[in-house]
């Protein structure tokens, strides 16, 4: 990545970070956060301290890590339409996370463990529905098989809500909405802990991404382990998926709006490209955060919601230019 890129990319997500803890029902002025930072005796520390840093670096990472997931899906299906949401991850970790809840196994380390299952089953299903003559992946048929998958994850988690009692129900809204809420210092550690791992897994498969790209059999001429490396990266992208949902709840299309925008400005090589999408993904969903707090002040718009607003017209352009 050139450094002119970089100083724009941490540029623009110090930015996002900055507006995301200043706007909400309550709008900081730029002294009152610079007072709330320097000192806890400040009259807005407690809103800046407790509940809007917490919650801008939750989203910031959380929206890296769908960013940097969508990349690598795109790189092994070979496909731009390819992303945690639409190849049916996000509802497979959804559906997995309300079951949890609805059975009462709803602890902060139980539900991220079923919503991998949830993801990881999802993903299978999506495979086998794809694979056409010869056993041949057919990345067309993957986007329908996510979509098939994506409608019976979530007629499957409605009617879970629907028979489940007013407590439960009001829980799993979150995951079927998707929002941060909820989030808080323990959150933001407890979904760091879980992600580590499975982003730098990725952060760490350029090289294999860039073979796969190119197809299965020109990779494995380039010396490339094809099995190992789609088994890894399937592994890392399901638990990803996973700690999010189970984190925030389904958040759609950071995954498709932001690699597509990346490769435009830095081209397809994913040893810039994967640093790029994170810092991209992280301000992207930060700043949908925001809006979302304060476009319907007092009241707060599910995030999901606004990117899918961004995510389903560039969803249909580039559909349209894929199929054309």
């Amino acid at each position: 990545m050139k450094p002119r890129h970089l100083a724009l990319l941490l540029g623009l997500a110090l930015m996002s970070l900055v507006l995301g803890i200043m706007v909400g029902p309550v709008t900081l002025a730029p002294g009152e956060f610079w007072d709330a930072l320097k000192s806890s005796g400040a009259e807005a520390s407690p809103i800046v301290r407790q509940l809007r840093i917490p919650r801008v670096l939750l989203a910031f990472i959380v929206g890296g890590g769908l960013a940097v997931t969508g990349t690598a899906l795109q790189a092994l299906v070979r496909n731009p339409l390819a992303d945690p949401y639409l190849l049916g991850l996000s509802g497979g970790a959804g559906l997995g996370a309300v079951i949890a809840m609805a059975v009462g196994l709803g602890s902060t380390w139980t539900v991220p463990l079923v919503a991998f299952a949830g993801a990881m089953i999802a993903l299978f299903l999506v495979y086998r529905l794809s694979l056409v003559q010869g056993r041949r992946l057919d990345p067309r048929v993957m986007i329908l098989a996510g979509v098939i998958v994506s409608a019976f994850t979530g007629a499957m988690m409605s009617a879970i809500m629907t028979l489940s009692d007013a407590s439960a129900l009001r829980n799993a809204f979150l995951w079927l909405l998707g929002g941060f809420s909820g989030a808080s210092w323990p959150s933001l550690g407890f979904f760091t802990l879980y992600a580590i791992v499975p982003l730098g897994l990725l952060l760490g498969s350029a090289r294999a991404l860039d073979l796969l790209a190119l197809g299965d059999e020109s990779a494995r001429h380039l010396g490339l382990d094809v099995g190992r490396s789609r088994r890894v990266i399937y592994l890392a992208t399901g638990l990803l998926t996973a700690a999010s949902v189970a984190t925030c709840g389904i958040i759609g299309f950071v995954g498709l709006v932001v690699p597509h925008a990346a490769r435009q400005l830095l081209g397809p090589l994913h040893r810039p490209l994967l640093p790029a999408v994170f810092l991209a993904g992280g301000g992207f969903l930060v700043l949908a955060d925001a809006l979302a707090r304060t476009v319907a002040r007092p009241l707060e718009l599910p995030v999901g919601v606004v990117t899918a607003v961004v995510g389903v017209p560039l969803f249909a352009l580039l559909l349209r230019k894929t199929l054309a």
